[in-house]
């Protein structure tokens, strides 16, 4: 059994739910005064466009994190998405040790044994056409660095997203993403491009039965595309579950479409798995489950489990146009030993723990949860999601429409979290009132029972969530 998937502290009352941290963590702060802490970062942290958490957090450890105010908290995002094995697990911490103190940073046009060995482990994990790798810190510098290599290969400049996508916050890797951050700044890269944003429970596209038709939908989308195009496409970037736009998984059918359609305006494919792979939707990657593989594929959050880690990969083919034609992607963190020891830890981890498998098993029975509540609560319009990352949308009233109800969603997730559990809520106008739920991927069965408990005490004791029963 994996150390991070034991059934440890189920955490069976609420005073120990919601006031003590009760699992032994030895927290590096124990000292931290919340509101002294909470003074001194109104002077001096600056804001970087997100209204932070009034707790402040001292620790975190397996499934959950830990308050200055002693709390514990089931931590049903992984962090930022990226904690997919869990927070201190053991073999990473040894692996970040043993680096920190022998192998941690060098020249960039130095390799080392941990970069080889992470990039024989991805690339032998992927289908054949994903051959090569290279590594970097976030992201939005893969996307980035994917959308160069696409552009330089092609010779081609014009780059299609989806409407909802999030790829990043630089330049290239922005312009491609209609989601949120693209204002305040002046023009955007040029030869940016939408297709509509695949929304299976709210777009406007539908068969005569009601269902949704997506296929009419994306060609709508290519025609207008081919309309305002110059000339010059180059690629379409996407998201196997577009995450930040409320958990929308795309289509069965819709991948293989999409590739089909850059393929014939002699386009790349790049799918980004920032958050689908390395086993968080119950595949190795989400590529596996349409059998669709890409011309560049880019990793990133749960590659690193936490740590800042992400790679791009790509054929020998495309490899060797772009070296020819000068290709450069030259950063001071490319390639360092230290992330990428701990990304070939992980995929080990992940293979040899048969974390996938539980992914996929705990997905199902998270999601089967998640349609118990709907079909006792009205205010849930929608549930979604494959493996351990799932979505929830909370609604008026499902019986009268599918207006969204920010203010209801935002006291339900208050009471979660006073409650002991932590799942982001989204409440941007553009995909509010979605809570976004990826636990790390070492949950237990037990785990996910308590925090589903917990789930379920917060609908019922929060006004306006019309239990029909």
């Amino acid at each position: 059994m994996a150390p991070m998937i034991e059934d440890r502290n189920p955490l069976a009352t609420e005073e120990t739910l919601s006031t003590k941290n009760t699992v032994g963590v030895a927290l590096l702060y124990k000292s931290a005064e919340q509101d002294a802490l909470q003074a001194t970062a109104q002077k001096c942290v600056l804001n970087l466009g997100v209204q932070f958490q009034e707790d402040i957090f001292t620790g975190s450890k397996g499934v959950y994190v830990h308050t200055a105010s002693e709390r514990q908290i089931l931590d049903w995002t992984s962090g930022q998405m990226s904690c997919l094995i869990g927070h201190g697990h053991p073999e990473i911490v040894q692996t970040i040790h043993d680096h920190a103190a022998n192998l941690d940073h060098l020249f960039s046009g130095m390799l080392s044994p941990p970069v080889i060995n992470l990039a024989q482990r991805l690339t032998s994990l992927l289908p054949a056409g994903l051959d090569k790798a290279f590594f970097l810190s976030t992201g939005g510098e893969s996307n980035e660095a994917a959308i160069k290599l696409a552009k330089v290969f092609t010779g081609k400049f014009e780059i299609v997203g989806l409407g909802a996508s999030w790829h990043g916050v630089t330049a290239q890797a922005l312009g491609t993403q209609y989601h949120f951050g693209r204002k305040g700044q002046g023009p955007l890269m040029p030869g940016m491009h939408m297709l509509p944003a695949p929304n299976t429970y709210r777009s406007i596209f539908r068969s005569q039965d009601g269902s949704y038709d997506w296929e009419t939908e994306l060609n709508y989308g290519w025609d207008l595309i081919d309309r305002a195009s110059c000339g010059s496409l180059a690629a379409c970037i996407v998201e196997p579950i577009q995450s930040s736009a409320g958990m929308h998984v795309l289509p069965s059918g819709y991948l293989k479409a999409l590739k089909e359609h850059c393929e014939a305006r002699g386009m790349l494919l790049i799918v980004d798995e920032a958050q689908t792979g390395v086993g968080r939707a119950g595949d190795l990657m989400a590529i596996n489950h349409e059998g669709v593989v890409p011309d560049i594929l880019t990793l990133s959050k749960t590659l690193g489990n936490g740590i800042p880690l992400s790679a791009v990969v790509t054929s020998e083919e495309i490899e060797k146009v772009c070296q020819e034609r000068d290709y450069c992607f030259y950063t001071t963190h490319v390639n360092d030993p230290l992330p990428a020891a701990v990304g070939d830890k992980v995929l080990e981890i992940v293979i040899r723990d048969n974390l996938v498998e539980n992914s996929r098993i705990i997905g199902s029975q998270l999601k089967a949860g998640l349609e118990k509540l709907k079909e006792r609560y009205a205010c849930i319009g929608d549930v979604r999601g494959r493996g351990l990352m799932c979505g929830m949308e909370i609604v008026k009233d499902r019986r009268q429409g599918k207006m969204c109800d920010i203010d209801l969603a935002s006291r339900i997730a208050d009471e979660m979290y006073r409650l002991g559990l932590w799942a982001n809520l989204s409440t941007h106008p553009s995909f509010g009132g979605i809570f976004r739920i990826c636990p790390p991927i070492v949950l237990t069965k037990l785990q996910l029972e308590t925090g589903l408990k917990i789930m379920e005490e917060a609908f019922e004791s929060s006004e306006g969530t019309l239990p029909l029963y």
